[in-house]
């Protein structure tokens, strides 16, 4: 089986060369046939076009679901699956009858948190749910596909941090194992203990009261308890502290989150041998609980980000989800090696970025179903030999799956797609004041439904026959880039000989290259081992803004002016530096908020920890629990390919961050700090990063005092990352910078930026890229992640448009082949690179600035709709802010308080396929 998948494999990739051989290196983007810009959306066929550059065939039938599905547990009759749902919106539990006659939703109940744990009882007449911040564990009674709540367990106090997370229930439905993700301790609640509270002794370490239950507590760590409703923490809190204490803890706790923190994720119960597996999510390895004792007796090692786990029937393998490597780990439980690891990935060597979460066996245990993520397939193993296990293929979902169950007759595959079937556009953007309905929601953090795919699977050898076929098909998923230049190309060794191209002289123009790179003609290289005439990189980050919203009046690129708020009499620097060199209309963020939106900026990557926290922390943080969890507050949140300004360590290229990463001091006189370790001496202290307070001009002048000093010098570092976060806005909230102000002071800011690099020694070998860390804050009438970008260098061409589909990869990876650095990931590597928004021929013509036309002094008066909303919003930090509201808060202080935003514009975003279960056709 495995020769005729490599087979295939090989088949792939020759059709893949063949079909490109005559292809030109620089990508236009256009749809050959009608001569249009690829747009995000349906494609024709059940085939989907994400902003992403990648594409969605799923197959199967897809049932319509809600926000963010993340567990199936299906019921042990095999007749119904229990979805929960943790995301942004609602949090909820779904009940779908599989029944092939009433495939479809048959009944829902809320819950307030929810988070990853699910699970139904042996006999099938409960089912249990994680309850999240609110420290409980929900019980209901099941019957008939109906849900009835019995009773909330309760952990411990609301007030203290545990966040249940993943779940084991015994066999006789007496015992029940609980992970506190946030806790990072394991509850064990039977009904042969009684609840015991904690005290603590003199010495201040916790002991127990009664001998009705225990507290373990090992290298200083709480690992395991059997008390229901015990508080469990980390051993340096005061377990007596009173209730303002605890909470104001539990607000800032997770914003020093130590490395060493385990963050246990998910428990499977091997009762044969009385022992609890735990997967600890931070720590690479899975914790092994006797039972009998009572202790964490060991840890199995296993790759980054051990997620969700499974165990055969026999007790003797345990497979582990790696989503931070592309792997799944198989363990042998009797010495806890690793027999074999499991590699699921379109194309050999490639990057991080599958994101293997969720994983299920066939009931005849031959076959491991492996959710990937962010690659939206399912991988499937052959199994059955120990040790030396086989890769059948792929079968293409929906948009990342986030959880992978077979029903009991191993018919039929079932898949939790957390993002649904279809990116979407948002011309409403959010709504004023009020929520929507889940089903017309504009806000990009709930806009996009989940969906479960069900697959019937064949039997025998048509099973086989039928991966084949999936597997062409999830292989036409890759985006233009892998087709036409495959991951080699884009990760090749750093060790070849390097090309060189003459320096170039604003005197005497460039000299054009020798050599390879002749035939090439476009300053950006194909591939690591080639120069570019381009020396320095600036890389601009700014917060939240679409395309329409800021360039949506330009004529010459796909706007719509109607949902324009910041036009040229507020932004006239962003409408001419897009005139002057290349105009971007067709531009996205592979992000939805900034939490995910900073990662994939840096990174190229958003973790699975980013993923399924942040809507949490977005949505239901009633309880402050939930810590902003990017931008370096959390060591679990790094990718396994680092961020940018790892890889410009590794290749010996200097680097420096102004303001990205970093922590502001307490006041403007006070030095920032570094958040993560890489930056510890490559950033700028006295430039302020996130503070809607302090003015971008400000920052500006800061950035350009230290260009002057550069060029005193000589020279400067050739990779600079400058944060300009002004465009998100106070709203209207009281006495701070009215949205047109805090709009039109980033806007000279921006400017300013430019002029000054354009009018120094540095701008012949210079290039500026800028971008939104996300669009969440507005509307946009193609795509709610489409968002404004710049390219501005002597080498990008003048007065041109380029509506290539480029998303925020794009952008890295075109920094990545400039400077010599390897892709962070997979999206990177297979992003297509800005080729054709450059050009041999420079010209060094400056920038010059185009002064404010609006009042940057203007403040926000106290007695307007707006700013009683905005007074109850926080600003410190991105994103804390209602976005549902913040967004009609600026739309009509910009355009009046009695002003309507447009009706909704909605794709529809669910494909059902009624051709039969088995059809693939396109």
């Amino acid at each position: 089986m495995k020769k005729s998948f490599s087979r295939l494999l090989a088949l792939v990739f020759l059709l893949i060369i063949g079909a490109c051989s005559s292809s030109r290196p620089v990508v236009t983007g256009h749809d050959l046939v009608r001569g249009l810009p690829e747009l995000p959306g349906a494609r024709g066929g059940g085939v989907v076009l994400l902003p992403n550059q990648w594409s969605l065939r799923p197959v199967g039938k897809q049932v319509a679901l809600a926000d963010f599905p993340v567990n199936i547990a299906v019921s042990p009759n095999g007749r119904y699956a229990a979805v929960l749902h943790s995301g942004h919106g609602d949090n909820e539990i779904i009940v779908v009858d599989l029944r092939t006659n009433r495939l479809g939703v048959v009944s829902r109940v809320t819950v307030n948190e929810a988070f990853y744990g699910l699970t139904f009882s042996a006999d099938g007449t409960r089912v249990l749910c994680s309850g999240a911040g609110d420290e409980v564990v929900h019980e209901f009674k099941f019957e008939e596909g109906y849900l009835t709540w019995q009773r909330g367990i309760k952990l411990r106090p609301a007030k203290e941090r545990g966040i249940p997370s993943g779940l084991a229930l015994s066999r006789d439905g007496k015992d029940l194992f609980v992970a506190n993700l946030l806790g990072h301790s394991i509850s064990h609640l039977t009904q042969r203990a009684a609840s015991v509270p904690l005290a603590k002794p003199d010495d201040g370490t916790p002991r127990q009261q009664d001998a009705g239950g225990m507290l373990f507590v090992m290298n200083g760590e709480t690992l395991f308890t059997t008390n229901p409703g015990v508080t469990l923490f980390t051993n340096d809190t005061q377990r007596t502290a009173d209730e303002a204490a605890i909470t104001k803890r539990a607000e800032a706790a997770l914003q020093d989150a130590r490395s060493d923190w385990p963050f246990p994720y998910g428990v499977v119960l091997d009762e044969k041998r009385g022992r609890l597996f735990v997967s600890f999510w931070a720590q690479s390895c899975v914790g092994v609980i006797d039972l009998k004792t009572q202790q964490l007796v060991t840890r199995w090692a296993t790759d980054e980000h051990p997620n969700e786990m499974l165990l055969n029937k026999a007790g003797t393998r345990l497979f582990v989800a790696n989503a931070n490597r592309n792997s799944v780990s198989v363990l042998d439980t009797e010495t806890g090696k690793t027999v074999e690891s499991l590699v699921a990935e379109l194309l050999p060597n490639s990057p991080p970025g599958n994101t293997p979460n969720s994983l299920a066996l066939s009931p005849d245990e031959k076959h491991l179903f492996v959710a990937n993520a962010n690659i939206n397939t399912v991988a499937v193993f052959d199994v059955s030999t120990p040790g030396k296990s086989g890769s059948l293929g792929f079968i293409p979902v929906g948009w990342y799956p986030t959880s992978v169950r077979v029903t009991p007759d191993g018919k039929r595959l079932l898949v939790a797609n957390g993002k649904g079937a279809m990116s979407k556009s948002n011309r409403a953007g959010p709504m004023s004041g009020r929520e929507p309905p889940a089903s017309v929601r504009e806000y990009i953090a709930g806009l996009f439904q989940g969906t479960l795919s069900v697959i019937e699977l064949p039997g025998g050898e048509k099973f086989n026959t039928q991966m084949k076929t999936w597997t062409a098909r999830a292989y036409a998923c890759l985006p233009t880039a892998a087709k036409e230049r495959g991951l080699q190309a884009a990760s090749t060794s750093d060790t070849e000989e390097s090309i060189e191209v003459p320096e170039p002289s604003p005197t005497n123009g460039v000299k054009r290259p020798e050599g390879p790179l002749a035939l090439w003609n476009n300053p950006i290289p194909r591939g690591l081992g080639e120069t570019s005439p381009i020396k320095y990189v600036f890389y601009v980050i700014k917060e939240n803004r679409t395309y329409d919203q800021i360039l949506g009046d330009i004529p010459e690129g796909n706007g719509d002016p109607t949902i324009c708020l910041f036009g040229e009499k507020v932004t006239p620097n962003h409408h001419a530096l897009a005139r002057d060199f290349v105009l971007l209309d067709n531009f996205y963020v592979e992000s939805e908020v900034s939490a995910d939106g900073h990662e994939w900026t840096m990174g190229a990557y958003a973790t699975d920890f980013i993923e399924k926290i942040w809507p949490l922390t977005y949505g239901h943080n009633a309880h402050k629990k939930y810590g902003y969890p990017s931008e370096g507050n959390f060591p679990i949140a790094t990718p396994a390919g680092g961020y940018l300004w790892d890889r410009a360590r590794e290749a010996g290229v200097t680097y420096r961050s102004y303001g990205e990463f970093i922590s502001n001091g307490k006041t403007a006189q006070d030095p920032g700090r570094s958040r993560v370790k890489a930056l510890e001496g490559h950033f700028d202290p006295w430039f302020r990063g996130f503070d809607m307070d302090y003015p971008d001009v400000q920052r500006a002048e800061r950035f350009i005092s230290e260009l002057k000093r550069f060029e005193k010098e000589g020279e400067m570092p050739r990779l600079q990352i400058i944060r300009l976060p002004n465009d998100h806005t106070s709203g209207a909230a009281a006495g701070k910078p009215t949205p047109l102000a805090a709009m039109g002071d980033n806007d000279l800011a921006f400017g300013m930026f430019v002029e000054a690099l354009s009018q120094s020694k540095f701008w012949p070998q210079t290039a500026i890229f800028v971008v939104e860390d996300d669009a969440q804050n507005g509307s946009d009438h193609v795509d709610a992640h489409r968002t404004i970008a710049y390219a501005i260098s002597p080498y990008v061409k003048r007065r041109a448009v380029d509506s290539t589909m480029y998303s925020t990869s794009s952008m890295l990876r075109t920094m990545e082949l400039i400077l010599g650095l390897k892709p962070m990931s997979q999206f990177d590597a297979l992003a297509i690179p800005m080729f054709a928004s450059f050009t041999n021929r420079p010209d060094f013509t400056p920038y010059k600035l185009r002064p404010a036309l609006v009042d940057l002094t203007a403040r926000n008066k106290t007695n307007s709709a707006g700013a009683r909303l905005s007074a109850k919003m926080d600003f410190t930090k991105e994103d804390a802010a209602d976005d549902l509201v913040l967004n009609q808060v600026i739309w009509k202080a910009v355009r009046g308080e009695h002003s309507v935003m447009p009706a909704p514009v909605r794709a529809a975003f669910v494909f059902n396929h009624p051709k039969g279960d088995g059809d693939d056709d396109d």
